[in-house]
């Protein structure tokens, strides 16, 4: 063999040497990668036309390359701000879930109590005239304080329906007996006999029971709803670790590098690399699920006999209802006062008997149960309940799927169907490594992310805590325990444990958790029932009234 062809094959087999595995004369040209570099809208300065020794490269394999040390720094942060953008789109059903029903539930509740309190007003200038707009503000009050208490203030609901029946008695106790005058200390000792008495019926009692239960629940669950939006808010904006950026920039850039602009990664690979990045994020599923069963718990109570729109709907019947009781039993009830308070003494001059109570008339509109309020919602609360339970179970797990979810999409993987023409970080081939488990502790030996299992994220651990608080405060509701909320706009403070149970509602007493007590059922039967005995009542109470006048014009 001529001396010559040994010279020349020598630097030849030492060239093919140097190659990469698997590099061709395509390879060696970096046009493909120029035209994808471009289309992220980077400048073609930076990048070579031919593959360059990669000695310079930091993150991707050091060997022939189309990347300069420029390249590699922006395809880097590029990595970053498209995994930033898939999970920020990937939790984007469960973000929306929780801002939109929040606005539905609360703008169904509010504008609920709104049409309430307008409901009441009107039928009451209708049916007492005079008479209610005297002493319109004891029933503003009442829609005030449970309008504060939806809204978060500190209201203890029972105190506060004590107070208005005890008010109501005093206002009705004086005029049905105006030939009297009371001092505040005979009032006071009028309304301590509210409970012995029960001039208004049963109501009072039931009312309570109705309305404490139905304003726990559909406070906290709207209150759930904030929390579940913060949360949801929050731990979609991640911030990825250095380690979690390498890992990255390896997995969607350095095909680029490597002169293979169009190969995916492998599905597994990015598995590992996303599991690795939300391993925090993963650690958050446990409480989410929980506090998710707990809202699923508190929905059932929106949707059961203490439902808020079945309680405020015929809310002006009930306390129409207790009116009519005290007239019909005025008699009575004002002998039994002045036997345990004393004889009143009279008033310094005779009303005229303009003023005595004759201003009451029979004109009546009865309560039609087919009626539901006109919200702004423009749904009724049984068809927001189905709907955001169905929402809500499908929201189970959301994070711990993070990552199956980002690498089951097509525009970032090659998918399961390709998995010897993908990229397994270091070629185009295969993916070997196992897959790791959820969550932080599992990361201890991925192969692809260096992930400091001893650090838990500050910030995902104080939306676990979130998350428990709001847990909590759902399960004390769904007992009937009131709950706090004395900073809602802090979801991580420890405050918000129920404050324990309030007479009448007892779980252990009318055994709310299994089934409901006959004796506390606001079932629209009754409603319906009560509305129907009304006409009879409002008369019945009117001839009182006129008897009551004429006995004290003849005296």
């Amino acid at each position: 063999m001529p001396s010559w062809i040994g010279a020349v094959i020598l630097p030849l087999s030492g060239l093919l040497l140097s190659l990469p595995a698997g590099a061709d004369v395509k390879a060696r040209s970096c046009g493909e990668v120029r035209q994808a570099y471009s289309a992220k809208g980077f400048s073609l300065a930076d990048i070579p036309y031919q593959e360059i020794a990669g000695e310079h490269l930091r993150i991707c394999p050091q060997e022939y390359t189309c990347c300069t040390t420029e390249m590699e720094d922006k395809l880097s942060q590029q990595s970053k701000l498209e995994f930033e953008n898939l999970v920020e789109e990937t939790s984007h059903f469960v973000r929306t879930t929780f801002v939109s029903r929040h606005k539905k539930f609360d703008e169904f509740f509010r504008e609920l109590l709104e049409n309430a309190e307008k409901s009441l007003n009107d039928m009451f200038v209708r049916t007492y005239g005079m008479l209610y707009m005297q002493n319109s503000e004891v029933f503003q009050d009442l829609f005030t304080e449970l309008k504060r208490y939806y809204t978060g203030g500190n209201v203890n609901l029972e105190e506060m329906l004590n107070d208005f029946w005890a008010r109501l008695l005093e206002r009705m106790f004086q005029l049905i007996n105006p030939q009297y005058h009371f001092s505040e200390d005979y009032l006071e000792c009028v309304s301590k006999y509210t409970d012995q008495l029960k001039p208004f019926g049963d109501v009072p009692r039931k009312l309570k029971i109705q309305v404490t239960r139905a304003f726990i629940a559909a406070r906290t669950f709207v209150q759930g709803l904030t929390v579940g939006r913060e949360v949801a808010n929050r731990v979609s904006k991640v911030s990825p670790t250095p380690g979690c950026i390498r890992a990255l920039m390896k997995m969607l850039y350095c095909p680029y590098c490597r002169g293979l602009p169009t190969v995916r990664p492998c599905n597994n690979y990015c598995l590992n690399v996303m599991k690795g990045c939300l391993a925090n994020q993963a650690d958050l599923d446990t409480e989410w699920n929980l506090f998710i069963d707990a809202m699923l718990l508190v929905a059932e109570r929106l949707e059961g006999p203490f439902n808020i729109e079945s309680v405020m709907d015929p809310i002006d019947v009930k306390i129409s209802e207790a009116i009519m009781n005290m007239q019909e039993n005025s008699m009575q009830v004002s002998a039994k006062v002045f036997q345990g308070c004393g004889q009143p003494k009279p008033a310094p001059a005779l009303r005229s008997a303009r003023s005595a109570p004759e201003n009451f008339n029979t004109r009546f509109r009865p309560y039609n149960p087919e009626e539901r309020p006109t919200t702004a919602a423009g749904t009724s609360l049984d068809r927001l309940v189905t709907d955001i339970k169905e929402k809500l179970k499908l929201s189970k797990k959301v994070w711990s799927a993070l990552p199956y979810t980002i690498c089951k999409d097509e525009s970032v993987t090659a998918g399961t169907s390709n998995e010897e023409e993908c990229w397994n970080g270091h070629s185009k081939a295969r993916y070997l490594p196992e897959i790791m488990n959820d969550g932080l502790t599992n990361q201890i030996n991925n192969p692809e992310v260096d992930v400091d299992i001893t650090r838990p994220d500050t910030f995902i651990r104080q939306q676990i805590m979130a998350l428990r608080v709001m847990t909590n405060k759902l399960k004390n509701a769904y007992n009937g325990n009131d709950v706090n909320f004395q900073d809602t706009s802090d979801e991580s403070s420890g405050s918000g444990s129920g404050s324990g149970c309030m007479d009448d509602v007892c779980p252990t007493e009318f055994e709310f958790v299994t089934t409901e007590a006959p004796a506390v059922d606001p079932d629209r039967r009754e409603v319906d029932s009560s509305a129907a005995q009304l006409g009879h009542s409002l008369l019945s109470a009117s001839l009182v009234c006129i008897v009551l006048a004429l006995q004290r014009l003849c005296r």
